[in-house]
């Protein structure tokens, strides 16, 4: 197609010729595809941009004035709308990544104040147990002794300790229940 012919086909176009539409998108949507997957480096993209260009030419098709030659129009315009398709990506990352940043850091305090307040909240419930039951769990969970040690630390029966830790164990429970989800 000539310089001439296209300044005429797009004359038709502003006079709502869509015959000439057509003629021009079968002209050139396959060359402006072509040319802008080389420039974003995606096909379906490519082909979306170029038919989102064709969308906004018919729209506006009867304010467009074209002053250079008309596959000149059309192959800066598709550039045009691949530069801001890669910018506009770029933003989007930058976003995705800024959000994902900001998740994970934010996750992680939470995780660390959640741990502080668990263990505030685990050894109010071992200082609330009787101090003979108290002293017993500490001696086997804290200091890692076995119930015979504690039995003969402590001059009393092995049975007693197997009692008061099962006793600590459920009274801990029973004051902890509602922070299962963190066990």
């Amino acid at each position: 197609m000539n310089s001439k012919e296209e300044k005429n086909i797009f004359k038709e176009i502003s006079n709502n010729n869509e015959i000439a539409f057509e003629k021009l998108f079968h002209a050139y949507y396959g060359h402006l595809c072509l040319f802008a997957s080389r420039i974003i480096k995606n096909n379906d993209s490519a082909e979306e941009i170029v038919q989102d260009f064709f969308v906004i030419l018919w729209e506006k098709r009867n304010q467009l004035s074209i002053e250079t030659s008309v596959k000149s129009y059309l192959f800066t315009s598709v550039k045009n709308l691949c530069l801001n398709f890669i910018q506009h990506r770029k933003i989007i990352h930058s976003h995705e990544k800024s959000v994902l940043f900001n998740t994970k850091n934010k996750q992680a305090d939470e995780d660390y104040f959640t741990e502080i307040y668990l263990a505030e909240k685990i050894e109010e419930s071992i200082q609330s147990l009787p101090e003979k039951r108290r002293i017993i769990f500490k001696m086997s969970r804290e200091d890692g002794l076995k119930y015979r040690e504690i039995a003969k630390k402590l001059n009393i029966s092995i049975k007693t300790v197997e009692a008061q830790m099962g006793l600590a164990i459920k009274s801990l429970r029973n004051k902890l229940k509602n922070y299962n989800k963190f066990f």
